[in-house]
């Protein structure tokens, strides 16, 4: 018996996807559960497992990097046929040996081997197999042992995605180019933030919050806090929870147009834009409002490392009601950061750098940080979204205020 593996209906807007990679190939014995192949989405990478155990045969239509629409078949599976031998498939000419299925070979039998979808990450990193220790059974390098590997002048040299354009000047100066394909995550980051500046009537204020006293009680209690809830006490769970009591103040700031209808949100569902090495990507921290500052701290790092794994998954990052950037882990002082439509405003944080402060009459030097708050106009009028940034300021430099659960 014979059934079609179909790309399958991973999310309400989403028609079409990109086929990322092939983890098993035509011909291989796979087994009910065992992930085919990698789908990359507007939104996220899925993982397509296999729906019975049988022998995969790809599609002609279906090699990595195609373009296919929800529904199409991109292999088939015999369900008749029998396991080989010992549960693996017969080696082919030129495979890579899996050591977890097959027996290693007489010589480099130490060598850590990557799975297809590592090998295609440690060939665009140009970092030699080798160098990477596997964390998969038997020493196999998985896809976040190569997502994790960085390289170095020792390992390879990084390949050009495509053959670059090389001229050569005199005196050995090189002008070379290349071409890119731009993945479908940065295609619809780029259409999204184009429909944010056009669609929106956006507008950016600014203000400045003194870091002083949140950093002096960070510092007094994050040896307890790590302690009690085996989590760092950073400032993302400051600022996400002062943004969720400022929400409360000025309703309008959680709220989204809808037509010619305005939706209202009693709860802060707070994106938390995070820089991944496809793409900026803003999982969401569900009812933020209701967490403490050590929920938010360990939803946040595993949204975080979802992310940066790839592993994320659509429902996690969809639904939010107001988003917070943090551009200054990457050092910008001041932004105006772009709203995440169909949102209506979004929070900028920065760097922090020490400045002369004035304190009752005196000039002393406090570290102090940057903020910034982009709106829709249209909804959000502009004492609503000075009154929503002096909040947060007012919090964050009063963090007594903001109940510290240790």
């Amino acid at each position: 018996m014979s059934i079609e593996i179909k790309i399958p209906s991973i999310g309400e807007s989403i028609t079409e996807v990109t086929l990322a990679a092939w983890l098993k190939e035509s011909g291989d014995y796979v087994e009910e559960g065992e992930i085919l192949c990698e789908i990359e989405s507007d939104k996220a990478t899925v993982e397509l497992p296999a729906e019975s155990s049988g022998i995969l045969t790809i599609a002609d239509s279906a090699e990595e990097g195609a373009e296919l629409e929800i529904g199409a078949v991109i292999a088939t599976l015999d369900t008749s046929a029998d396991a080989p031998a010992g549960g693996a498939s017969a080696p082919k000419e030129d495979a890579v040996p899996d050591p977890v299925t097959e027996a290693a070979p007489a010589s480099g039998g130490d060598k850590n081997y990557p799975s297809p979808a590592a090998k295609k990450i440690l060939d665009e990193k140009g970092i030699a197999a080798d160098s990477v220790s596997g964390s998969g059974k038997d020493g196999r390098i998985t896809k976040a042992d190569a997502l994790s590997a960085k390289g170095s002048s020792a390992s390879a040299a990084a390949p050009a995605p495509s053959a670059p354009e090389q001229v050569v000047l005199s005196g050995g100066v090189s002008r070379e180019k290349r071409v890119e394909k731009m993945t479908r995550l940065r295609k619809t980051i780029a259409k999204r933030l184009t429909e944010a500046k056009n669609e929106t009537a956006m507008l950016t204020t600014f203000n400045e919050v003194d870091m002083h006293n949140v950093m002096a009680l960070r510092s007094k209690y994050k040896d307890a806090f790590k302690d009690k809830h085996d989590i760092g006490l950073g400032f993302m769970s400051f600022f996400t929870k002062a943004c969720t009591m400022a929400l409360k103040e000025v309703p309008g700031v959680n709220a989204q147009i809808d037509g010619e209808n305005i939706v209202y949100h009693d709860y802060a569902d707070v994106g938390i834009a995070v820089s991944t090495p496809k793409g900026l990507v803003v999982p969401v921290v569900r009812n933020a409002e209701s967490m403490s500052l050590a929920q938010i701290e360990k939803e946040i790092r595993r949204l975080a490392l979802k992310g940066r794994d790839g592993k994320l998954g659509i429902d996690e990052m969809q639904g939010g009601t107001f988003t917070i950037t943090n551009g200054g882990v990457f050092g910008s002082m001041l932004s105006t950061p772009i709203i995440n439509i169909p949102q209506s405003a979004i929070l900028g944080m920065h760097n922090i750098v020490e400045r002369p402060v004035a304190i009752n009459g005196q000039v002393v030097i406090h570290p102090v940080m940057y903020l910034a708050l982009s709106y829709d106009h249209r909804i959000v009028d502009g004492k609503e979204s000075v009154t929503f940034l002096k909040t947060v300021k007012e919090l964050i430099e009063d963090p007594s205020r903001m109940l510290l659960d240790i």
